[in-house]
């Protein structure tokens, strides 16, 4: 027989948040999902479901996070999988992008999640099981021209994410980091994607395409968004789950292209990877 397990899945008003949520609790589990306004309405949109509580969160603040936790606890009684799924993408060459900008991004892709996940651990450090499960991007695990400031948001992600596994595994609580390639869902559309103000002409060839290839490729990703869902569910109820989990061919082509080149770099400079070691080092 199923145990019921409580998720509590950040950004659930629209794309993967939104997705999650109905999957998860099409499977009989229990939801807390955040949003950022009217959770009687996004309520509604799921029939009233008793199963489903949803609560305001801008995850970006820590206060209301814990807050947004401890009403969740006081609903279900706990929480057994934390879904860190809000976040939302910058297109902007390195150059271009304002402090602001850049710090924008940051704020609500890893504080964000940080502020989220320091609000679950106690409960699920007293309960000693759980499953923080946090969405990074195929642009986590390899740049991408246009992408590399909001890349390196998740390349942040990868790495708490590794480093949670390590501290919590324990404490008989798991850590995944989940990477999405591209997915038809709203995350190109205006709602999920700032575009630097700046645009710097000598980019044309490089970051100017990729605006154009983004505006293209719009809702014609490869990606199911409904097929990810029920990778979550089964990512939620694995005995041993990964630590690293890429999804769609895209992403593990990219991965596989990018450690290829790594191991390439590796080899042909071996003798100045190898010989920066103190020489009693190197006669050990």
């Amino acid at each position: 027989m199923k145990t019921q397990k409580t998720w509590f899945i950040t950004g659930a008003s629209r794309g993967f948040g939104h997705t999650i949520t109905k999957a998860v609790l099409a499977s009989g589990d229990k939801v807390v999902a955040t949003v950022r306004n009217t959770p009687d309405e996004f309520i509604s949109q799921f029939d009233n479901n008793p199963n489903l509580y949803a609560v305001i969160l801008d995850v970006t603040n820590e206060t209301q996070a814990r807050a947004a936790v401890a009403d969740a606890i006081g609903h279900f009684g706990k929480i057994d999988v934390l879904v860190n799924n809000a976040g939302y993408g910058l297109l902007s060459a390195v150059e271009e992008a304002t402090t602001e900008e850049v710090k924008k991004n940051y704020e609500v892709n890893v504080f964000g999640l940080l502020n989220v996940t320091k609000a679950v651990l106690p409960y699920m450090r007293k309960q000693r099981s759980g499953h923080i499960i946090n969405i990074s991007s195929i642009g986590g695990l390899s740049a991408y021209f246009g992408w590399g400031l909001y890349g390196s948001t998740k390349f942040a992600v990868e790495g708490i994410t590794e480093a949670l596994a390590l501290e919590l595994a324990p404490l008989g609580i798991h850590a995944t980091v989940v990477a999405p390639g591209f997915f038809r869902t709203n995350f190109l559309d205006e709602s999920s994607l700032t575009r630097s103000s700046n645009v710097i002409d000598d980019y044309a060839d490089t970051v100017g395409k990729m605006r154009e290839i983004a505006t293209q490729i719009n809702r014609k990703q490869p990606g199911d968004p409904e097929k990810l869902a029920q990778a979550f569910i089964t990512l939620a109820n694995a005995e041993r789950p990964p630590v690293h989990l890429p999804l769609g061919t895209d992403t593990l082509n990219r991965f596989r292209e990018k450690t290829a080149a790594f191991e390439q770099d590796i080899e042909d400079w071996y003798e100045v990877v190898t010989g920066t070691d103190h020489d009693d080092v190197q006669a050990a």
